[in-house]
């Protein structure tokens, strides 16, 4: 109850400008230019943003293209209370956060807790899920649990990348990202109406970017870049009525692998190593595990809409998704084989959605069933140099689900709106888990055939099944023609599974795997227009309990790591979070965001295994929430001045700012502290809007900030405290033409 209260009264602060707002709308200029409005499909409909009873943050293609935007983790420096990174250890591999909920773990078999969608189809595996930014229309950020339309894995939020339809006459765009590491990036797409009925669009891209370090031990780039993508679309319209869409994409990394920075001093079983200092800079390495990667993420898609009446639209969506990944990890980023895990995965899913969207005059809904069948297997191995042994580890999951969903509004008056829905979930997962000592550097998995097999650790298969049924109702109020207000509640939840890391030995329970967790949140927002338009303004308050939550934890014991996923325990969030756009003179606008949310647990249970026997223990006075930072806000101005035939000019000065935050639930060194990135955008556009040349200048003020890490102390394991970091500062120039 404190909580609320406390939410409560910084909902109170955020909206008492709202009166003040409104009076002054009777003083605006009408000749004032307006502030655009967003259609979004967040509801699975198309609406206007203000009408939505969802916290959502939709960005156009046109504002990324303008920011000199690179990929989807730019969503993170504008989106209140989010977190989008490359995760570590990785260049294309995704962890998302939002309101606290998230899942920083990439490994095979281990869901998200924020859904991430590429034209209302899930992307269930995180690799290769750091899309760039290219043929897209918009992307939107759904805040809170959307477990009715968008099912399990959405207790965070959503992350909705929506591609360019093809429309308009036929164009050729060719776009060209030259700057600092020697950065090429060429962006070439086509699109074109082949005939009244069917169009056509290709869309092919190449990234590439020298490393911001060396590794100073095979002289490779460090945090380099080596990506190509491509993706083709044809739409067929036989009828007013029909529409189909087939869709392809791919996307091929070979950028080589991002080991880190080691933080500590190197301590071996030998003692310290005083010849091995810290590194000075942050983008250096010592690693010595290799420097081959290789991640593929491809998938097809077929889409059919049929408009049976005026009311009444039926649509398919049937989608296949495949995926494999090729690396090593070098925990250590020592030349010697201390703690290093070459590592492999691949994935598999196929997923059938039918929708029934119904358009009345007072009633609007969709209705819709949702399959998916999904495999996600791969193999590793940690590799202890000093101790000359190997932990094999290999597995997979296998889930089919099932779900049935409806969300339903109703215009009680022309003012007053209620919506209700709700969505059943059935999961069947079955995992299959193996581990094994070997002595020896690496095991057969990976290509060592003498290696000598010892104990087994694990190897077992095991089944479950996982139901929910999560609700959500809302009701909205048209204050005015410009202004609602809506309250809403909603439930969602995260499936159980299987720890691909089980240790039978260590953590016997574990074969039983983790169970599902679950949030249920309390929203209320206001959206509106004030000022004859001239300034749009989204808020929202909210309130989430948080349980059975999935904690990974990995904890050195003598000679092994034991891996636990655990259902901890109880926690709650509350927060409040504004954005906005404001058209202060005909050349000058100004974008904000700001979010804040106090994150706590109230029960963690885990058991200790630093004492004999391990016994449970609730850790809820010492544990944090990792990627959530107290305060995220961001400013931007846009200048745009008209040089008449000559075009137009714009200059885009941004800055966004997170306050400190830990990596994991426990604090450590790794956990960063508060900073601010500072971006700028030049940006000249033809009169005919044919050609753009833009200068982009990124981290001007060359913060260096951690974005992962990876935490093994002990002389074993190399006293390894590895750290990943965000890009230094950059700066772009981008060419295009349209033809």
């Amino acid at each position: 109850m404190k909580a609320l209260m406390k939410a409560a009264l910084l909902a109170g602060a955020a909206w008492s400008v709202v009166p003040t707002l409104a009076f002054a709308q009777q003083a605006a200029d009408a000749d004032q230019a307006v502030v655009e409005e967003l259609v979004v499909t967040a509801r699975r409909r198309e609406e206007s943003l203000k009408d939505v009873p969802v916290a959502v943050t939709a960005v156009t293609a046109e504002r990324l293209e303008q920011t000199g935007a690179v990929d989807i983790t730019t969503l993170q420096q504008t989106t209140p209370n989010l977190t989008v990174q490359v995760a570590r250890g990785s260049n294309s591999t995704l962890i998302s956060f939002i309101r606290g909920v998230g899942q920083q773990d990439p490994l095979w078999g281990f869901e998200p807790g924020v859904g991430l969608y590429i034209d209302d189809v899930y992307v269930a595996r995180p690799q290769g899920a750091v899309l760039d930014i290219f043929d897209i229309e918009r992307m939107e950020v759904l805040r809170g649990p959307q477990g009715t339309l968008y099912g399990r894995n959405t207790i965070g939020g959503a992350i909705k990348y929506v591609t360019a339809k093809i429309e308009g006459d036929p164009e050729l765009r060719l776009r060209g990202q030259f700057g600092s590491y020697d950065q090429r990036d060429v962006i070439a797409s086509a699109k074109a109406k082949v005939t009244d009925q069917l169009g056509i669009g290709l869309t092919w891209a190449k990234f590439n970017r020298d490393g911001f370090g060396t590794n100073l031990s095979t002289g490779a780039e460090h945090y380099n870049k080596d990506v190509s993508a491509a993706r083709a679309t044809v739409e067929f319209t036989p009828s007013e009525d029909l529409f189909f869409r087939l869709s392809g994409d791919i996307v091929t990394d070979r950028s080589n692998p991002r080991h880190g920075h080691r933080e500590t001093p190197l301590i071996t079983l030998a003692g310290a190593q005083p010849a091995f200092p810290v590194l000075d800079d942050v983008y250096d390495t010592r690693a010595g595990s290799g420097d081959h990667n290789l991640v593929e993420a491809r998938g097809v898609s077929f889409m059919g809409q049929w408009d049976v009446s005026d009311v009444l639209t039926v649509k398919s969506i049937s989608a296949y998704r495949a995926g494999e990944t090729e690396g090593t990890i070098d925990f250590d980023n020592e030349r010697a084989t201390l703690l290093d895990i070459p590592a492999r995965y691949n994935d598999h899913q196929f997923t059938q959605e039918l929708q029934f969207l119904y358009t009345g005059d007072r009633v609007q809904g969709v209705f819709g069933l949702y399959y998916l069948n999904a495999t996600a297997a791969g193999a590793f191995d940690t590799v202890l140099g000093q101790a000359n042994t190997t932990t094999a580890t290999a597995g997979h999951v296998d889930t089919e689900s099932y779900s049935a969903f409806a969300d339903v509004s109703f215009d009680v008056t022309d003012a007053l709106s209620i919506s209700v829905g709700g969505r059943y979930t059935r999961d069947e997962k079955t995992g299959r888990v193996y581990r094994q000592n070997f002595t020896g550097i690496r095991s057969p998995l990976f290509g060592n055939t003498l290696a000598v097999p010892g104990l087994l650790r694990s190897n077992f298969t095991s089944s479950d099944k996982y139901e929910r049924f999560t609700p959500r109702v809302s009701v909205s109020y048209d204050i005015n023609p410009d202004m609602t207000g809506y309250v809403s509640y909603s439930q969602g939840f995260k499936s159980g599974g299987f720890d691909m890391r089980a240790d039978a030995i260590l953590t016997p329970n574990s074969v039983n795997g983790y169970d599902p967790e679950k949030v249920e949140s309390y929203e209320g927002g206001l959206k509106g227009y004030f000022f004859d338009r001239r300034l749009s303004l989204n808020s929202a308050v909210f309130y989430a309990r948080y349980k059975d939550q999935q904690v990974t934890l990995q904890t050195p014991v003598g000679t092994s790591i034991a891996s636990q996923v655990l259902n901890v325990g109880r926690s709650h969030m509350y927060g409040v979070e504004l954005e906005g756009v404001a058209t202060i003179t005909d050349y000058l606008s100004a974008n904000f965001a700001l979010g804040y949310i106090k994150a706590e647990f109230d029960e963690y249970r885990a058991l200790d295994l630093t004492v004999s026997p391990p016994v449970t223990r609730d850790f809820a006075d010492s544990r944090v929430f990792q990627n959530t930072p107290e305060w995220t806000g961001s400013v931007g101005l846009t200048y745009t001045r008209d040089l008449g035939d000559a075009g137009s000019i714009s200059f885009i000065p941004t800055a966004s700012y997170r306050s400190s935050f830990s990596m994991f639930e426990i604090p450590s060194i790794l956990d960063q502290d508060s900073y601010w990135l500072v971006d700028a955008s030049l940006v000249w556009t033809s009169a005919n809007d044919k050609y753009r040349v833009g200068l982009h200048g990124k981290n001007l003020t060359e913060e260096e900030y951690r974005v992962g890490g990876y935490n093994f102390p002990g002389a074993l394991f190399g006293n390894s405290v590895t750290a990943y970091y965000g890009p230094p500062r950059t700066v772009m120039l981008s060419l295009e033409a349209k033809f």
